[in-house]
C-alpha cells in the first residue's frame, strides 16, 4: 500500500494544514439553509436528503420538510403518505420512512432529544458511519471525519492513497489518514471544507489544482498523478428490464393504477399498471406499433392480437404506443413502453384503484410515473369521447 506520504507530516505540518483549510473555507464556503446552525434535527434531514441527490435540487425540499415537520416529534407523529408526498421526486423513498422511524427511537429511547454520542446516534434507523460522523462533527463537534466516496477521492489524491475506494475495506485505511489531520476544535467544519472541496475543485475528471487551497500539501499534484486517483474499480452496469405499461380509462374518465408491494423496490408506490416483457417482446412491439409504421387513424382498435401481455383486462387499446420512458435505479435500468386503452365494463385488480386525473396528486406518484404521466400527456391524441 503506498501510503507513506502522510506518515511523513510532522505536528508543525498538520497545524498549517488545518490552519490553511479552515481559513479557505471561512472565505469561501457556500451558503446552504441547514448550514450556520448546530441543531442536529436540520443537519440530519439535510445529510439524509443529500444521499444520492444534487445539492441544488436538495434546497427546496429541505425547505418544505421542514416546514411541514419543524421539530422531531412532528417527524415521529407524521402521517405516511403525507410524508412521502413532501419527498416526493427526490426518490429512495425508504430514506424518507428510516426518518420516521429513526424520530420515533428518538421520541422514545432518548426522551425526544437527539443522541449526542457516535454510538447512540448509530443507532437509529437509517444512519451509516458516514452520517453519523457528519451530524456528529457538524451538531456535536465530536472529531469524526465523514468519510464518503467523495472525501475518499479528496483523500487518495492528498495522501496518495492507492485502496479500492470501491471496496468497504478501504474506508478503514482512509479514516485512519483522515483522524490525523480532522481539526480538534472545529471537526464540522473541516468536514463541510472537504465536502465543497470536492463538489467546486477536486472534482472526480477535472480537478482544478491550481486553484486548491491544499495544493502545497498534496502528494498526486506534486507528481503529477492527480488523474490516477482514486482507484476504482467500476461496479457492474445496471440490468436492463423491460416493461409495458399501460394507460387504462374507464367510461367515468377515471384511470386503473396499481400499488406496489409493502416490500422491495418502490413499496407501496402507485403507478400506471406494468407488465415485465422480454427484451425481444419489448422491441417487436415498439416497431410494430410505432406511429411511423402505424400510418392513418388515431382511434382505438380491438383486435385480439393487440397486447396478448394485457389479455385478462377488457381493454379497446390504442393501435399505436405512446412512446418510450426509461429510468435508471442504481442497480437496474427499466425501459417502458406505454399504450393507452379504454374500458367500458367494470374491471377490478387486486391492489389498484380509479383515479381522475385531477386527483394524481392525492397520491405519491415515483419518479417513473411521473415520467409516465408526462409522456401520456405529451401524446393523448385519442377523441375524448367513449
Amino acid at each position: 500500500m503506498k501510503n507513506e506520504y502522510l506518515k511523513q507530516w510532522e505536528t508543525l505540518e498538520v497545524t498549517a494544514f488545518k490552519e490553511t483549510f479552515l481559513n479557505w473555507y471561512y472565505q469561501h464556503k457556500r451558503t446552504l439553509p441547514w448550514r450556520g446552525t448546530n441543531n442536529p434535527y436540520y443537519i440530519w434531514i439535510s445529510e439524509i436528503m443529500l444521499q444520492q441527490t444534487r445539492v441544488d435540487t436538495v434546497i427546496g425540499y429541505y425547505y418544505r420538510f421542514i416546514e411541514q415537520y419543524p421539530t422531531i416529534e412532528a417527524l415521529a407523529e407524521a402521517d405516511e403518505q403525507s410524508l412521502l408526498k413532501v419527498w416526493e421526486g427526490l426518490g429512495y423513498y425508504s430514506r424518507a420512512r428510516n426518518l420516521k422511524v429513526a424520530a420515533q427511537q428518538v421520541m422514545n429511547d432518548y426522551d425526544g432529544q437527539f443522541p449526542e454520542t457516535m454510538e447512540a446516534i448509530r443507532t437509529l434507523k437509517g444512519i451509516g458511519p458516514y452520517t453519523a460522523a457528519a451530524i456528529g462533527s457538524i451538531a456535536f463537534q465530536l472529531p469524526e471525519p465523514a468519510i464518503d466516496g467523495n472525501l475518499m477521492r479528496v483523500g487518495s489524491r492528498l495522501f496518495g492513497i492507492d485502496a479500492d475506494i470501491a471496496k468497504p475495506s478501504s474506508r478503514t485505511i482512509f479514516e485512519q489518514a483522515f483522524r490525523k489531520v480532522i481539526s480538534e476544535e472545529a471537526p464540522g467544519d473541516m468536514n463541510q471544507a472537504f465536502m465543497d472541496l470536492g463538489s467546486s475543485i477536486c472534482t472526480p475528471t477535472s480537478p482544478d489544482c491550481l486553484n486548491c487551497p491544499l495544493k502545497d500539501f498534496c502528494q498526486a499534484y506534486q507528481t503529477g498523478t492527480q488523474l490516477a486517483y482514486p482507484v476504482k474499480t467500476k461496479k457492474e452496469p445496471p440490468k436492463d428490464v423491460y416493461y409495458v405499461a399501460a394507460v387504462i380509462e374507464n367510461d367515468q374518465k377515471e384511470f386503473l393504477l396499481m400499488q406496489r408491494p409493502e416490500k422491495g423496490l418502490l413499496a407501496k408506490m402507485w403507478h400506471f399498471p406494468l407488465e415485465e416483457v422480454s427484451k425481444e417482446t419489448y422491441l417487436a412491439y415498439k416497431t410494430q406499433y410505432a406511429k411511423e409504421t402505424i400510418q392513418g387513424t388515431l382511434d382505438l382498435v380491438a383486435e385480439d392480437t393487440m397486447l396478448a401481455i394485457f389479455d385478462t383486462y377488457p381493454v379497446t387499446w390504442q393501435k399505436r404506443h405512446l412512446g418510450e420512458v426509461k429510468h435508471v435505479f442504481s442497480h437496474l435500468r427499466w425501459h417502458l413502453l406505454l399504450f393507452y386503452g379504454r374500458t367500458q365494463r367494470p374491471l377490478q385488480v387486486e391492489n389498484s384503484r380509479w383515479l381522475a386525473k385531477e386527483a394524481f396528486s392525492s397520491l405519491v406518484f415515483p419518479k417513473i410515473q411521473q415520467k409516465l404521466v408526462q409522456q401520456w400527456s405529451e401524446n393523448d391524441k385519442v377523441p375524448k369521447d367513449f
